[in-house]
């Protein structure tokens, strides 16, 4: 039989998939801009280009810290090949319906079927990233694994089909730097390659970021800001532009409350660091000091010698000579 897509009055697309009739989910039409690093927004591009007949796009996985900009940057490349947009929030409960195919009792009792950002993206030939990946459960992963290599399908085994990918189909998946809720099996990770690494941002960037957010925000307000965010990063400290953003806001929405009142800038400042991060966070040097001996004390022992003897005694069995 042969698939069909077409429009319904409720303005919610349909398409036929071996005999059921699927409802597909609205692509993302947000407006968004990268600054900064621009090699990494190429070898996106690069991932999914497609060079000889038997060639295949990748499914490129982005790595970095939350809030650095992971998402975005893929809305941005997926713009850039002027492809509809779709995107899967991915979370630790997520089932495989859920990514593919989920039956939805309609108001006349009947059963319909909904195809999700993902498969409606392998219909239409869009592009779909599936966000914060590495929250998601191994059994979802998976329903994915056809999909993810050659055959380059799906099966649905709550609608009873299979679903090919369209040939312009593309796919990535985002992933943050910090403990999984689950482990991302081998057989998949050996799927979603290459892994490209997003840093976190210069200073000239980060500015940039906070200026295009924030166009209202007042350059001495920005200068702190940047000051401290550029200073966590050497500190390797987890704090990101959208951290930046949310402490500007905050400050800002402070001193426009009472205008008249003489509040210093800097105490609002302060006192926006305090709410949107901590109060350590006041003091990034103690704060680092503090990470760095919290993740010292989880060192585990290099030797059976470490069990008995400290690192600098003479009898350590691994003690250089």
């Amino acid at each position: 039989m042969k698939d069909d897509v077409k429009s319904t009055n409720t303005k919610h697309e349909t398409a036929t998939i071996g005999g059921i009739n699927l409802t597909l989910s609205p692509a993302d039409d947000s407006e968004v801009t990268w600054i900064g690093q621009e090699e990494i927004l190429r070898q996106i591009l690069a991932c999914w280009m497609v060079v000889a007949e038997k060639d295949l796009p990748l499914s490129p996985r982005i790595i970095g810290m939350p809030g650095i900009g992971k998402t975005t940057l893929c809305m941005v490349a997926a713009h850039k090949r002027n492809q509809p947009l779709y995107i899967f929030q991915c979370t630790s409960d997520t089932r495989p319906e859920d990514l593919l195919v989920t039956p939805v009792l309609a108001e006349n009792g009947r059963i319909s079927y909904h195809a999700s950002p993902l498969v409606t993206a392998m219909i239409q030939g869009g592009i779909c990233i599936l966000d914060e990946g590495n929250r998601m459960n191994e059994k979802s992963w998976a329903s994915l694994a056809p999909l993810l290599d050659h055959r380059r399908y799906v099966e649905s085994i709550i609608a009873g089909i299979q679903i090919k990918a369209h040939a312009e189909f593309r796919a990535c998946v985002t992933m943050n730097n910090d403990e999984s809720t689950f482990e991302i099996p081998d057989y998949i990770l050996s799927r979603l390659q290459p892994t490209l690494q997003l840093q976190m941002p210069s200073q000239e960037d980060e500015m940039a970021i906070l200026q295009y957010h924030l166009p209202f925000a007042e350059q001495d307000l920005l200068d702190m800001t940047v000051q401290f965010l550029q200073k966590s990063h050497q500190l390797d400290l987890d704090f990101s532009p959208r951290d930046g953003i949310h402490i500007l806001q905050y400050a800002i929405k402070r001193l426009k409350q009472d205008a008249d009142h003489p509040i210093s800038k800097d105490a609002i400042w302060s006192e926006a660091v305090e709410k949107v991060l901590s109060e350590e966070a006041l003091n990034l040097d103690r704060l680092a000091e503090r990470k760095s001996r919290a993740l010292g004390s989880d060192r585990l022992p290099m030797g059976l010698g470490d069990f008995f003897f400290g690192d600098d005694n003479p009898l350590h069995p691994d003690m250089d000579r």
